[in-house]
């Protein structure tokens, strides 16, 4: 399979409004991944160690029998 990056000529210039919607793109992505990773792996981490902190401050009450 022919690689379509090497029929970009070198010397030509990309359309301002081409380069300005990749890097949109880019960022759109970029923004999601970072809202996908703060909502999928630092949220439940942080309750998590909010619900451990809790635990161990909480000083063990005995039992009535």
């Amino acid at each position: 399979m022919e690689n379509p990056f090497k029929k970009i000529l070198e010397h030509q210039e990309v359309p301002k409004v081409l380069k300005d919607r990749v890097l949109n793109d880019v960022d759109m992505i970029k923004l999601t991944l970072d809202v996908a990773d703060l909502f999928v792996v630092k949220y439940p981490n942080t309750i998590g160690s909010l619900l451990t902190l809790n635990e161990k401050k909480e000083p063990k009450k005995p039992t009535k029998k």
